[in-house]
């Protein structure tokens, strides 16, 4: 391989001198012989690049040990940055003396100073503190000082933007480790000025920027500067950059995960329609289309809902969350979609099968069986003795409780159409509690069994008193067991707003249930995802409706 060919020691040496030269300039004759070498010293700057490219950080420190000293004059020459392609170059030698692994604090203090630099190259409001200095040359060319500064940020990140587009750094066309570095360092340099709006395709480029390794190119610092704006609103990104964002970084998913659970419980919502709102809005649900973001979120509310004992308003969330997950997956083009198997891998598929089916999917006569066919499957699960651990009943459980809209349909099927209750029962129960130890869940069947055969023979009554339901209700009132009580209260909630004479008893009869149990929040989270499932799939009569917006208006004034 030639010596010193491209870039001869004389040629760097006599840069070096001018940009000493230039740097002491104050006469006007001195700034124009800095614009008459322009030129030149652009074609140099390539040169220099293109020989440093090829040889990594310490070789060319070692080759060129001065180099530090001309780039760093040269950068905070106004003139030179502004000329062309100059500024592109600058930046190019600069990544190119980057250590993307340094081995000692020489080499970090280098990495630190080399950030600075590049900073200073992409940031308008350094060079706007310098506008005495670069007036003239900003007068020459036409151009006020805003508009230099604003045509020559645009004019760098277009062309970092076609550079990576078109060498998507792969390791196919240039050296992977120079490669890596490179884009590593340009990550470093957006940093600072995330949230300037012509650096976007910037950022959705280098997000999309993949290298040949599976080491990650682009520096930690970058992809959580670009998550944290993007949570805060400051910056709008394509779904395919949010995703690509998660999936390289995973502390990003995990900090927008519970940034969406923190918005969603520190915050008063009368509706399901802002939780799904406000829940579309992260881009979660619709990220969680690939598996390993899915399995990620779904983890993080699982921790949730056990931190929160089960409360009910973090199990809607999730409830409401897997609903727009299936829907943002079944627009998915069906070439794009992964096997649910990559969801939850760990579950008998045919259950998860049959809880990924959305209720809309099928006509409303066949929703009965098909809650048979999950409850039959359950049973066979969690009555098999080789499934007995704890861990596996609650991963069970939890997989049921993601896809809940099938139970709140269970619970309305037992009342409004014309089945065999047993399995329908055994469902809800199994929901309300898992565990059978000590026969819990047989005897809860007994119970529950009672109160619904009691509400069926009422179920057609057109002139129902509280009297009629004193029977229910204080069953309700005297068990022990509060998820038995928050499954009866369920079936009655339900009953109250079905059946033929409910809605003359629906108020007194729930202020009473709430008031004397601690069951006031279930219920309220009953009523917002009935009313969320009525708008949304067109159910529900008009005087149905009307009931349960009269009784979510009541909840919300009380709250």
């Amino acid at each position: 391989m030639a010596q010193d060919t491209t870039v001869p020691k004389l040629n760097f040496e006599y840069w070096l001198d001018k940009a000493v030269e230039w740097g002491q300039a104050t006469t006007l004759e001195s700034q124009k012989d800095v614009c008459l070498h322009l030129p030149q010293l652009q074609e140099f700057l390539h040169q220099l690049y293109e020989t440093l490219k090829d040889v990594g950080s310490v070789a060319a420190i070692q080759r060129f040990p001065l180099i530090g000293q001309l780039l760093g004059r040269l950068c905070w020459n106004p003139f030179v940055i502004g000329y062309d392609e100059s500024q592109k170059a600058l930046m190019c030698c600069l990544c190119c003396l980057y250590s993307s692994e340094p081995q000692n604090p020489v080499e970090v203090k280098a990495n630190s100073w080399i950030r600075s630099l590049l900073y200073h190259l992409l940031s308008s409001s350094e060079w706007e503190s310098n506008e005495a200095e670069t007036n003239l040359f900003i007068s020459t060319l036409g151009y006020t000082s805003a508009d230099y500064y604003g045509h020559l940020v645009k004019n760098m990140i277009f062309s970092l933007v076609t550079e990576l587009r078109e060498n998507p750094f792969n390791g196919l066309n240039i050296q992977r480790s120079v490669s890596a570095s490179r884009v590593n360092a340009v990550s470093i340099c957006c940093v600072p000025l995330i949230t300037l709006p012509d650096l976007t395709p910037l950022l959705e480029t280098l997000l999309l920027c993949h290298g040949g390794s599976p080491k990650e190119i682009l520096c930690p610092e970058f992809l959580e500067a670009v998550n944290e704006t993007f949570l805060k609103k400051k910056i709008s990104l394509p779904d395919s950059a949010v995703c690509s964002l998660w999936l390289r970084h995973s502390p990003s998913l995990e900090k927008a995960t519970l940034h969406l659970l923190d918005q969603l419980v520190s915050i008063q919502l009368n509706s399901l329609e802002e939780v799904a709102c406000v829940i579309k809005d992260s881009l979660l649900p619709q990220a969680a289309s690939h598996p390993a973001i899915f399995r990620v979120v779904n983890e993080i509310f699982k921790n949730a809902l056990l931190e929160t004992d089960g409360a009910s308003e973090v199990m809607t969330i999730i409830q409401v969350f897997t609903q727009l997950f299936l829907e943002a997956r079944q627009n998915q083009n069906e070439q794009h979609k992964f096997p649910l198997k990559a969801y939850f891998p760990c579950h008998h598929q045919p259950l998860v099968r049959a809880l990924f089916r959305r209720p809309s999917e099928l006509p409303t006569t066949s929703w009965s069986q098909h809650l048979k066919n999950i409850s039959d499957m359950l049973k066979a699960l969690v009555e098999d003795t080789n499934v007995s651990s704890l861990t596996d009943l609650f991963e069970t459980w939890y997989l049921v409780t993601c896809f809940g809209e099938w139970l709140d349909i269970a619970a309305e099927q037992l009342l409004k159409a014309a089945v065999q209750p047993d399995a329908l029962l055994w469902l809800l129960a199994f929901y309300y509690c898992p565990q059978n130890e000590n026969q819990q869940r047989t005897q809860a069947m007994v119970e529950v069994q009672a109160v619904y055969n009691h509400l069926m023979m009422l179920f057609s009554c057109k002139d129902l008193s509280l009297r009629d339901l004193e029977a229910a209700v204080h069953r309700i009132m005297g068990t022990e067991q509060c998820w038995n009580q928050h499954l009866m209260t369920h079936l009655l909630t339900n009953f109250l707003l079905f059946s033929s004479g409910g809605h003359l008893v629906a108020q007194e009869c729930i202020y009473h249930i709430t008031e004397t149990t601690d069951t006031s929040k279930e219920v309220y989270s009953l009523l917002l995802r009935t009313a969320y499932r009525f708008k949304h799939h067109g159910e529900g009569n008009q005087r149905t409706v009307k009931l349960l917006n009269e009784l979510l208006q009541k909840f919300t004034l009380k709250v």
